[in-house]
């Protein structure tokens, strides 16, 4: 179990497709009319868990009913052993991707989660989001918005690999077949899930420093600890085709909000600022001096933000 952030009666499972899923649920306020609120729906990044919405779910579930699940492979989920593509030996295995992710959060928004719907996503669960939105675009109950936190632009799929170095280029070959072995990618995995390592990932993410504490590197480290884990490290880094945001957005008509850290040192401003062409995005502001995961950075401006956003979601103009 993860570090006791939330209190315990606020933790859930969910047996989906065989696997466990753990959520989190926001009692009801008294005085609030829970049946006829929205539902904000938390999705988590790569490599975190529904523990990284510890400063956000609190505040929002004063106004909407407020839930944060975690990714199979991440944090209190099941995190069974990955199969790539043309792998020959996937017998209980599982693909980890973003449709894979999508169809896990669309599930659980159809089965678990009453009335209509706001999906929030930092980084990968950005993309997660969009990809949940456009299916349940597809099942006939669209979401009422998706909130875009420093969303992953997933800058090593093929379809960017035009955009890298020449030597980039030439290498990807290489690069594809060694990370498809499991004993590699094992190795580097042990060696990325120290708590040193994580503090130094932690100080490029937030450039700030606030909130860098040590329950945040306990609530990234203990999953990531758990049997399993390196298997959803194997999955993610052999992505490389799946979805993009740019892609999902193209096709979307639920409307899309954007927060985007100033100093983000993994996803570009600019590239961000060029998604304002879709005309399913309608509002980006930039969060000055704040990096990939703002939410957990400055949650007091974030919440301000996502309390407006949520209370005022946009009809959608594509």
């Amino acid at each position: 179990m993860s570090p006791n952030v939330y209190p315990t009666a606020w933790l859930r499972s969910w047996s989906w497709r065989q696997q466990t899923i753990s959520y989190v649920q926001a009692p009801v306020p008294a005085g609030r009319d829970g049946e006829n609120c929205s539902a904000v729906v938390f999705v988590h990044g790569f490599g975190a868990c529904k523990e990284h919405w510890r400063h956000n779910l609190p505040a929002a579930a004063a106004e909407h009913n407020a839930y944060a699940l975690d990714l199979i492979g991440f944090g209190d989920s099941s995190k069974p052993r990955s199969c790539l593509q043309n792998e020959p030996d996937c017998t209980g295995g599982w693909r980890y991707g973003i449709e894979a992710w999508g169809q896990q959060l669309h599930d659980f928004v159809r089965e678990l989660v009453p009335g209509p719907v706001q999906l929030i996503g930092n980084s990968i669960g950005g993309v997660v989001a969009l990809a949940a939105a456009r299916q349940l675009e597809q099942s006939g109950c669209p979401p009422r918005q998706v909130i875009l936190i420093d969303c992953a632009e997933r800058a090593l799929d093929d379809k960017r690999l035009a955009e890298q170095p020449p030597l980039r280029r030439l290498a990807r070959p290489l690069l594809k077949a060694a990370v498809r072995q499991r004993w590699l990618t094992q190795s580097l995995y042990s060696n990325l899930v120290k708590p040193g390592v994580i503090r130094r990932v932690l100080a490029e993410a937030y450039p700030t420093g606030r909130n860098v504490d040590e329950q945040l590197v306990q609530l990234l480290l203990h999953p990531a600890q758990q049997p399993g884990a390196s298997e959803a490290f194997r999955g993610f880094i052999n992505l490389f085709n799946d979805k993009l945001a740019p892609e999902i957005l193209a096709e979307l008509r639920t409307p899309v909000a954007m927060l985007w850290g100033e100093r983000d040192p993994w996803e570009p401003l600019a590239i961000a600022e060029s998604w304002q062409r879709f005309g399913c995005v309608h509002s980006f502001e930039t969060l000055p001096g704040l990096g990939h995961c703002p939410h957990d950075e400055d949650p007091e401006q974030v919440n301000a933000k996502l309390a407006t956003l949520l209370r005022h979601p946009a009809s959608a103009t594509c």
